[in-house]
């Protein structure tokens, strides 16, 4: 890792990211739900990631909080954000300054010890905001120019946990990980 990554790394105390993109692949899916009475609505679902999912448990074990601000609205992103046990969960807000302020105020932390993960136009202003820029590996090309770091995978499949893993490395914490699923050296 290299050392200027490591340093910035190594004093994240909170992680926050986009959705769509970066925690699914980005893509959309729509389909008919018919109510008993016959009335229909349509659903959106969304693929999330397993590894991704348990990556972002360790963050809330270990005391970082996660979070993300997403444009769309979605109960599949609110379900996900339960599950993973994220801190912050801001839906319908393409302007993220404002939302990056208020975590910031709630949260106690500088914006040095934020990192965040991005994949669109909306994302390089939050990008350039925080100590730590990350762009999956399919993001827009003018969101990789403003990323600290280009994940090898792209969103949905293993961006987040890359990165996670990432951070923890940097923080100490990624061999007490690998101890506790006995796959140490």
């Amino acid at each position: 890792m290299h050392p200027d990554l490591k340093a910035r790394a190594s004093k994240i105390k909170l992680l926050l990211m986009d959705v769509d993109g970066v925690l699914t692949d980005g893509r959309l899916y729509h389909f008919p739900v018919y109510s008993p009475e016959g009335d229909m609505r349509m659903a959106e679902a969304k693929g999330f990631d397993s590894q991704d999912g348990i990556a972002l448990q360790w963050c809330a074990k270990l005391g970082i909080p996660t979070g993300v601000i997403s444009g769309r609205v979605s109960e599949a992103t609110a379900e996900r954000a339960r599950q993973a046990k994220m801190k912050y969960v801001y839906q319908g807000y393409t302007e993220k300054i404002p939302i990056l302020e208020e975590i910031l105020a709630d949260a106690k932390v500088a914006r040095d010890e934020v990192a965040y993960i991005g994949d669109d136009l909306t994302d390089i202003v939050v990008m350039r905001r925080v100590g730590l820029a990350f762009a999956v590996g399919s993001a827009r090309p003018e969101v990789k120019r403003f990323g600290h770091y280009i994940t090898t995978a792209v969103g949905g499949s293993g961006a987040v946990r890359e990165v996670i893993e990432l951070i923890l490395a940097a923080q100490g914490h990624w061999p007490s990980i690998l101890a506790h699923y006995e796959a140490g050296e």
